[in-house]
């Protein structure tokens, strides 16, 4: 479950809702139902064991994310598959309705969701023989490559599917291999001064960003520096 705000709306929800549809509950502290209709949300979507995720967003707090649905009463929820609304409704339901509700997102795992779930290489490649273009047995194969050196094929792989974060993530793996975090700034302090005239250089100043993540404190200071660097 996350806790949507104005600023991570767009990852949280939009880019999410790219590899798995999200449960938008737009709710306010003075709206008693509400309080009945998030705890049975909470608990169905936690029994799509993945398949489905929840984000919660208080239209109090943000305006700007809860405008994005033009709803003038709530609880409202809505279902975002791929950046587009494909099902909602208003008001708190039984929980019985709340499963009807998920379970139109969540259907039944196909044959290659099965073999991608088990993660080993050869369960991986069979998925991939049966949905070429499957993310989650891509990205799984693709990492699994990377770990045994075969770089191409894992970027390859990569090339299938649309560029996600996680796709981001080993595909900067790929590209600059087994790095360590303790390692990460040296090398972009080196590559800084190089960012503007050289394309690898810059590639790799934005792959080893990858590898730091979002919630590393170094990566919005490189970025800025990138930035100023390059404009």
């Amino acid at each position: 479950m996350a806790e949507v705000t104005d600023a991570t709306f767009e990852t949280d929800v939009l880019e999410r809702s790219a590899q798995v549809p999200v449960v938008v509950d737009l709710w306010a502290e003075w709206c008693g139902p509400c309080r009945t209709l998030t705890p049975i949300l909470e608990k169905v979507v936690a029994e799509s064991d993945g398949k489905v995720e929840l984000a919660k967003i208080n239209i109090d707090e943000n305006p700007e994310a809860g405008a994005t649905f033009r709803v003038q009463s709530i609880p409202a929820v809505f279902a975002v598959r791929d950046r587009q609304i494909v099902d909602h409704f208003i008001g708190a339901l039984p929980e019985p309705a709340v499963r009807e509700f998920i379970a139109r997102l969540a259907p039944a795992p196909s044959e290659a969701d099965e073999l991608a779930a088990l993660g080993d290489e050869a369960s991986l490649r069979k998925a991939l023989d049966l949905e070429p273009d499957h993310e989650h047995a891509v990205v799984g194969l693709a990492e699994l490559l990377v770990g045994k050196g075969e770089r191409d094929e894992a970027l390859a792989l990569l090339a299938r599917i649309p560029e996600t974060a996680e796709v981001r993530r080993v595909a900067a793996l790929a590209r600059t291999g087994d790095v360590g975090t303790d390692d990460i700034t040296p090398k972009l302090d080196a590559l800084l001064d190089k960012v503007k005239g050289d394309d690898d250089a810059r590639q790799q100043y934005l792959d080893l960003l990858e590898l730091l993540g979002p919630d590393d404190p170094r990566t919005a200071d490189y970025r800025k520096a990138l930035t100023a660097r390059l404009f």
